[in-house]
């Protein structure tokens, strides 16, 4: 069981960039994407930026940090890693887990929630879902 549904999200890739590879790594990209939706029952918006490196196995092994926040100031940070896997040109699904801290308002309540995520990422549009469990 993968928790309570808690999240949807929509939107797009806001840049992309490349970072050289360090000690005979692959080079890492970085994305930031820009979303809206709802967490916890509240609209949001939430800006975000992950990493992203090529694994010897052809995915990507990703780590990224968002902050989101509502329409009335209610705000979470997040935390979260994953792996990715190429479903076209262009398009990687992703699977991974969450952390929240410093969470307000309405918000609060992910200070104690640990989720999961599953996100689609083509070459400019985001959609996903997150659940989570105390």
């Amino acid at each position: 069981m993968l928790g309570d549904l808690i999240g949807e999200i929509q939107g797009h890739v806001t840049g992309r960039r490349v970072l050289g590879g360090e000690h005979g790594l692959a080079p890492t990209v970085e994305t930031s994407v820009q979303v809206e939706g709802q967490l916890l029952g509240v609209a949001g918006r939430d800006w975000a930026t992950y990493e992203a490196r090529m694994r010897a196995d052809g995915r990507l092994y990703g780590t990224g940090l968002g902050i989101t926040m509502t329409q009335s100031g209610d705000s979470v940070t997040w935390r979260g890693q994953g792996v990715g896997t190429f479903t076209g040109p262009g398009r990687v699904s992703w699977r991974g887990s969450l952390v929240w801290e410093g969470g307000t308002g309405a918000l609060a309540p992910l200070n104690e929630y640990a989720g999961v995520f599953e996100y689609e990422v083509d070459e400019d549009k985001v959609s996903g879902k997150v659940w989570a469990w105390k």
